[in-house]
């Protein structure tokens, strides 16, 4: 095999959500395999601690501080990435999450639904993923090429209890994926690419108390999934980085409208 087919060298990779657990860990990655990151967050200590463990690790990265649901400050950060790099190969939408009001517990009822954090939770995973890649796909059609990561859930494909906003965010994110890959290929050629990765059940911060108890036993919710996933575990933050490198890379070059599970064999399972 040619190793430099998945070669990351000097891609200049924006990323959005890089600060979170998985987000972290797959910036780390890209940076160490010669991409060059462009961090995109809300939170300045945030972006500025993992740009600089990057650059300290040997890696190269720049961060630019912006909102991904606000399209003035997304068009701002785009135009300053626009003047220090030219252009970009690759932009990760990893920017998501959930909130309280857009969940059903099992003590609620639809009625419970609080359409305000519904909207914010679409907001969010969804239009946090279509204004940048508005605002920066101009920078790839300067290169003639482009290559567009999302990041979707188990929950989009199979939609779960309680997760009614955030598994409806994710299901237009799986459609947006395939859409948008017909369209740009038909409009700017084969070699514009759209694709998403579907992680599993990983551990993060958002869901380990729903998951785990305080001594490392499993919920009953955690019980659930394990026992519906072939693996029996939860994934890891590196499980995704295989699906990542080759998506991100020109392995994939005939790659798009494809969205990647990396879930243990949850997506395949009946239950029976």
């Amino acid at each position: 095999m040619n190793s430099s087919l998945f070669s990351l060298e000097g891609k200049k990779i924006a990323f959005s959500g890089a600060t979170g657990v998985l987000g972290k860990t797959m910036s780390l990655h890209l940076a160490s395999e010669g991409a060059i990151l462009l961090i995109l967050g809300r939170t300045p200590t945030k972006v500025d601690e993992l740009v600089n463990e990057i650059n300290q690790s040997g890696g190269k990265a720049f961060g630019y501080y912006t909102d991904v649901t606000d399209e003035t400050s997304i068009h701002k950060a785009a135009s300053q990435i626009e003047s220090d790099h030219g252009s970009i190969d690759v932009l990760i939408n990893g920017a998501g999450g959930n909130m309280p009001g857009a969940v059903i517990t099992p003590t609620q009822n639809f009625l419970d639904l609080d359409v305000n954090s519904l909207r914010k939770v679409l907001d969010l995973n969804y239009l946090g993923t279509v204004i940048p890649i508005k605002a920066l796909l101009p920078l790839m059609l300067k290169a003639n090429k482009g290559n567009i990561l999302n990041i979707s859930s188990m929950a989009a494909i199979r939609p779960m209890t309680r997760v009614m906003g955030y598994a409806s965010a994710k299901a237009a994110i799986d459609n947006l994926t395939k859409w948008l890959s017909v369209e740009l290929t038909a409009k700017h050629g084969p070699d514009f690419r759209v694709n998403a990765i579907a992680p599993g059940f990983f551990l993060t911060e958002q869901n380990r108390t729903l998951l785990t108890e305080a001594d490392g036993g499993l919920t009953n919710r955690g019980n659930q999934i394990i026992t519906h996933t072939p693996m029996r575990r939860f994934g890891k933050p590196e499980d995704l980085l295989g699906a990542l490198q080759w998506l991100c890379s020109d392995a994939s070059a005939f790659v798009t409208g494809t969205i990647i599970a990396v879930d243990g064999g949850f997506s395949a399972y009946s239950g029976v």
